[in-house]
């Protein structure tokens, strides 16, 4: 039980956050420490099935945090569900343990507190980095923040920085793109959203950077296998974006799942103590991805046993095992009391989770409204900002003068994924349908023409269905769209439960095209002759190229989330303009990856006339097109030779020259023309999303510094080269001089 009502200093709310920690870490055991370094699920999945099971482990064990949200954790989704759960455990935790302590709730909301169900749901990480749109990006997280604290949870594994430089990889739809750049500039801005100006506020929570320090390019496009990654490119495509995210003061890193060079991150000094904390600063939490501490003994086999990975992850620096159950508490005790751990690592670990505990306000106030909760859960503003999100995501492929549509028409729609919204809101969400909020593109469609609106599913995400009546049906209409991709999974395309996918069906990591039943509804839809729109709701880059060599339009929509079915449908009959960018190249073939547009530059030893094109996607990097056109003139620098540490500004003319309003997304590159190391052939340096009236013209102004040409060394850091670099800003060209004086 709970200590007398003798009020300690930790529980004195006016007193310094350091003096409440210190006070409390001196009242600890142990046990106590142990406990607070520990969370545990709550839920079906885990092995405490229910929260008696999880109540046991807080009296016996001390456990400091729990995982009630997500496919890891409780089976009820609702709001009351999961608030009643959530209070249940905090009441028994402050109430009925000698010191009571509060626990910490984590969550997996990615792209909106999506486990709960009528969630706001937003597109998921590659649609975030089609919007180019950093304010978006912070709406979005905020929004999210908001529906996390009302249900009582406190730190949110999110954003993803891992850079998405592989599409066969399960993961990639949950990273912002290829270029660390705009990765880390987007998961900077959801870092804010979350956080706030600090977790001390109610409707703020702990934003973790994950997954620290390379994750995005396994070997083989497989999940957590070992990425072999020289320094050189691991400190300039991989750890930027944390670097940014650190700038940002993020709260929390998490490690990945994989070995880098032949060290899993879970247990590496290298990367967690020496890379992060010495040289990068950091000063928060490291917390354990799921059964990243595990996997040490039984996957990657350098630790012994789980006692042995226990140890290697505590010296390595880790804070908190997010789902290390009871097994870790008895392993962490064990260690210290034999000797094998110094009890000081505990304290150090200790601080730092309870220092974000007091910050956070859990000490005075541990508990959530249902009432309120309920409010504010899917609230109806906060689903404008998610069908906002959705608008400036749609990315508009080709178009053949098809589109926009004028409203009148009549639609066939077909496709699997035109009527599902599990599929549009995709992985890491509620896995019902009757748990989202939303609307499908086919009664989205409906609401925006005054014409009939035909539907035939024709296909599911592998096996034809009634292909001859869908294509009979599109036959009468004026127009055809069909919405093809794939649908909800996690990591390496699972689990089979919640997906429906069996291992090696499609989506797989060595298939990128569409399989054939798709592939066969599209093409039955097409050979009718009636205009066919190819919609692409998919977490990856998938190989479209009959669709783009046949069809008059594509618009890719990623997983747009709870209102992508809207934004889609405006889209089409041009109540939105579609502004989204590629933040990830569409290849040509399987044979073409990797396929970067920032690769290293490099000989062609036959000639260059000879010399296939090192980049040639079918759609790449950056690419969007608008409803109306854009030109672009007069690129100019501020000035065209700098010192080191000089900022300047690249102004460029951007007018609107069609019939319609539309938005640009302005993007400046730069190229190193010679260095000691080899230069990426383009850097993406600056962008700004600009919207323009018919015949409006606007001066664009973009702020750089001479830092911003700097490349990591080995051995030198990072380092900027005197020389000469060329900016880009679509065709318009300027170069400046970095001068050798200055360095």
């Amino acid at each position: 039980m709970q200590q007398d009502s003798t009020e300690y200093e930790f529980q004195q709310p006016h007193l310094p956050v350091d003096t409440r920690v210190e006070d409390l870490l001196d009242r600890m055991t142990t046990a106590e420490k142990a406990g607070q370094l520990v969370g545990t699920w709550a839920g079906q999945l885990s092995e405490f099935n229910d929260v008696s099971d999880v109540k046991a482990a807080i009296t016996d064990h001390h456990i400091g945090a729990a995982a009630t949200f997500g496919w890891g954790g409780s089976l009820d989704t609702t709001v009351d569900d999961v608030v009643e759960t959530v209070n249940e455990l905090q009441t028994y935790a402050v109430e009925e343990t000698r010191l009571g302590i509060p626990l910490l709730f984590n969550v997996d909301a990615v792209h909106g507190h999506a486990y709960v169900a009528n969630a706001t749901v937003f597109p998921n990480g590659l649609g975030v980095g089609a919007t180019w749109d950093t304010d978006a990006a912070e709406r979005a997280a905020n929004v999210t923040a908001s529906e996390i604290r009302a249900t009582g949870a406190h730190q949110n594994y999110s954003p993803t920085c891992d850079v998405g430089r592989d599409p066969r990889w399960g993961r990639v739809f949950e990273t912002f793109g290829e270029s660390p750049y705009l990765c880390g500039e987007l998961a900077a801005a959801k870092a804010r959203g979350y956080q706030g100006d600090g977790i001390e506020g109610d409707e703020n929570v702990i934003a973790t950077a994950k997954h620290f320090p390379a994750y995005s390019e396994p070997e083989r496009g497989e999940d957590a296998s070992p990425v072999d990654v020289s320094e050189y490119k691991l400190r300039n495509t991989f750890v930027p974006p944390f670097e940014r995210l650190l700038e940002a003061d993020v709260e929390s890193v998490m490690p990945c799942y994989n070995s880098i060079n032949g060290e899993p991150a879970h247990s590496s000094e290298r990367y967690l103590i020496d890379l992060l904390r010495d040289e990068l600063g950091f000063d928060g939490t490291v917390v354990s991805d799921w059964n990243g501490i595990r996997q040490l003994c039984d996957e990657h086999r350098t630790a012994v046993d789980r006692r042995d990975a226990v140890h290697q992850s505590r010296v390595a620096g880790l804070d908190l095992a997010s789902v290390g159950h009871v097994g870790h508490v008895e392993a962490l005790v064990a260690l210290v009391e034999d000797g094998d751990l110094p009890e000081s690592v505990l304290d150090a670990s200790v601080r730092r989770v309870l220092e974000q505990k007091f910050k956070l306000g859990l000490f005075e106030d541990p508990y959530v409204d249902a009432d309120d909760a309920a409010d504010t859960v899917g609230a109806s503003d906060h689903q404008d900002v998610a069908l906002e999100c959705a608008r400036e995501s749609m990315t508009l492929l080709q178009n053949d003068d098809i589109l926009p549509l004028s409203g009148d028409e009549d639609v066939f729609v077909a496709g699997p994924n035109a009527d599902d919204l599990v599929h549009q809101v995709g992985g890491w969400s509620v896995d019902e349908e009757a748990h989202v909020a939303g609307d499908s593109i086919r009664d989205a469609l409906a609401d925006h023409t005054t014409g009939t609106v035909t539907y035939e599913r024709g296909a599911s995400m592998s096996t034809t269905e009634d292909v001859e009546a869908a294509a009979a049906k599109a036959a009468e209409a004026d127009v055809a769209v069909v919405a093809v991709g794939e649908n909800w999974y996690l990591h390496e395309f699972g689990p089979e439960v919640q997906s429906g996918t069996k291992t090696g069906e499609f989506p797989t990591r060595s298939e990128l095209r569409l399989p054939e039943a798709q592939r066969e509804l599209v093409e039955a839809i097409h050979e009718t002759g009636t205009p066919t729109v190819g919609v692409l709701v998919t977490g990856r880059p998938l190989i479209v190229d009959w669709m783009a060599e046949h069809l008059p339009a594509i618009l890719m929509a990623y997983y747009p989330g709870s209102r992508g079915g809207t934004a889609v449908a405006e889209t089409l009959f041009g109540a939105n303009e579609p502004a989204g960018r590629l933040p990830i190249s569409v290849p040509r073939s399987p044979g073409d990856l990797p396929q970067h547009f920032d690769h290293l530059a490099h000989p062609a030893p036959i000639g260059a006339d000879e010399h296939p094109d090192s980049y040639d996607p079918l759609f790449e990097f950056g690419h969007g097109l608008s409803y109306t056109d854009f030109e672009y003139a007069d690129l100019s620098v501020s000035t065209d030779v700098l010192d080191a540490d000089d900022e300047f500004e690249v102004s460029v003319t951007l007018a609107n020259v069609g019939d319609r309003s539309g938005t640009e997304v302005v993007q400046a590159y730069s190229s190193a023309l010679t260095a000691s190391h080899v230069p990426r052939v383009r850097r993406l340096q600056a962008f700004e999303r600009v919207t323009l009236d018919p015949g409006e013209e606007r001066t664009v102004t973009l702020s750089l510094a001479a830092a911003d040409f700097s490349v990591y060394h080995p051995g030198d850091g990072h380092t900027l080269e005197d020389g000469e670099y060329r900016l880009r800003v679509a065709d318009e060209t300027e170069t400046v001089t970095v001068d050798d004086a200055a360095l």
